[in-house]
């Protein structure tokens, strides 16, 4: 019958020496392990019958100590017993960091491309400020109209007391005559010319804010940068090749516009020394930055709708009214 295990058979001879019960040779002879006895030695020593041999079977598969033939076939085990680990080890991992991405995209597009120029940041960028903006108006309107529903007299007063300063604090709309200010960069054939400095060249920050600061000094009573009214809490700063107002960039040309008495808005500009020393750049043709300063009859500037920094608020107690 054929088997996978290997089969040794064996005749085994065993010489034993010393008395035994019967013949000498009678338990050998009887298990068939002598051979060699002589044909009459069977029936003289007691037995009949035909003599048998003894078969040693070993079955297993042990591999040789001196080769080590089944190694191989340890070693594919162990091989397979690491890949059914490992498998479903990277599919739970790839899982845990699809779950992390997708928390913390919230919703948004987590690769770089997403954006393939400057331009196209700025602009979502902007209306998500824009938005931001009307929902913090909508919100700004609500509080206003529960503000005045409270009965509170000491509520009454401060309100009161608060809507004599809205102008003052640019929260109302303001009309009359006014100052209008250009600042723009130099035109790119004299910036890719010139051998002056290029910081000297283009519309910075401190700029805009020395004229804005000139226009307060003068008496303005309103100021609107690209349009957009500014308040005393209202930030300036570059934000690379643009100048931000409130989170929001604008590029340049940025037009300034302070309402006032007109003598004493341009007498403010005409005594400020940093103002001075760009207008000087500005008549360099090797520097040439922007500079257009036009008066305006009359003109009606808007409402600050932007944030307004609350700091923090208490709740009055309720009093009785007198």
């Amino acid at each position: 019958m054929p088997t996978t295990a290997s089969t040794s058979v064996a005749t085994k001879r065993a010489e034993k020496t010393g008395p035994v019960s019967g013949s000498t040779n009678s338990w050998r002879l009887a298990l068939g392990l002598d051979t060699d006895a002589p044909r009459g030695a069977w029936s003289k020593a007691g037995f009949t019958g035909p003599r048998a041999t003894l078969v040693v079977v070993t079955v297993g598969t042990e591999p040789s100590p001196r080769t080590g033939a089944h190694a191989p076939r340890r070693v594919a085990r162990r091989r397979w017993i690491g890949w059914r680990i490992a498998a479903p080890t990277a599919f739970v991992l790839t899982g845990v960091l699809f779950v992390a991405s997708a928390h913390n995209s919230e919703g948004t597009d987590l690769r770089p491309g997403r954006y393939t120029d400057l331009a196209s940041l700025v602009s979502n960028e902007s209306r998500q400020v824009s938005d931001l903006k009307h929902q913090a108006a909508a919100l700004q309107a609500e509080v206003d109209r529960l503000t005045a529903g409270v009965r509170n007299q000491d509520v009454r007063d401060l309100r009161a007391e608060a809507d004599t300063l809205r102008p003052q604090a640019g929260f109302t709309a303001v009309s009359g005559s006014a100052l209008q200010i250009t600042l723009s960069d130099a035109p790119a054939d004299v910036i890719n010319s010139s051998t002056q400095d290029i910081e000297r060249m283009i519309v910075h920050q401190q700029d805009i804010q020395a004229v804005v600061n000139a226009l307060w000094k003068g008496g303005a009573t309103g100021i609107t940068v690209q349009g957009q009214r500014i308040i005393s809490t209202t930030g300036i700063k570059c934000e690379g090749n643009a100048v931000q107002l409130d989170g929001i960039p604008y590029g340049e040309p940025y037009v300034i516009v302070g309402v006032g008495e007109l003598t004493s808005l341009t007498a403010a500009l005409d005594a400020d020394p940093y103002i001075q020393t760009y207008i000087s750049d500005s008549e360099q043709p090797d520097i040439d930055v922007g500079w257009d300063l036009t008066p305006i009859a009359s003109i009606t500037l808007p409402a600050y709708t932007g944030l307004r920094d609350l700091h923090y608020a208490s709740v009055l107690q309720e009093k009785p009214d007198v």
